[in-house]
């Protein structure tokens, strides 16, 4: 069954797939940093998603939809049209490359996550995995 996105359940399934994944642990060992992927709302969608991500050396001990940017402190923020997300999710379009171009919008350390492509990669693989259900 498909699952919506944005939801709780979509980013704690990405999560669960981030913890089943050997790739992830192995190009992330080193990783410290929490993500919260703001997604904005455009002609697909009408709202404002706040999806928290937490990473550390590998895996990702906790995950959840939340109220605000605020709500959980991370060190990354990325920003985006709900259609460009889907564009991510659905292999379309690559993330550092979305960061690169702006269709992302970072706030954090670019060199960071630069600096780990293969663990940026994984996390797509991820959302590639999960059944998902863009609405309309």
């Amino acid at each position: 069954m498909a699952i919506p996105f944005p939801s709780d359940e979509w980013i704690k399934e990405l999560s669960r797939q981030l913890n089943n994944s050997a790739v992830y642990e192995r190009s992330a060992k080193d990783w410290e940093g929490d993500f919260v992927f703001i997604v904005e709302p455009d002609d697909a969608y009408p709202e404002t998603a706040y999806l928290f991500l937490a990473l550390y050396h590998g895996k990702s001990p906790d995950a959840a939809m939340v109220a605000s940017q605020d709500e959980r402190e991370a060190g990354f923020v990325i920003r985006a049209p709900f259609s460009t997300w889907r564009r991510v999710i659905e292999g379309q379009l690559e993330p550092i490359q979305g960061m690169m171009t702006r269709k992302l919008r970072l706030s954090g350390n670019m060199m960071k996550i630069m600096r780990y492509p293969k663990a940026a990669q994984e996390i797509v693989a991820c959302c590639a995995l999960i059944p998902t259900d863009f609405g309309g």
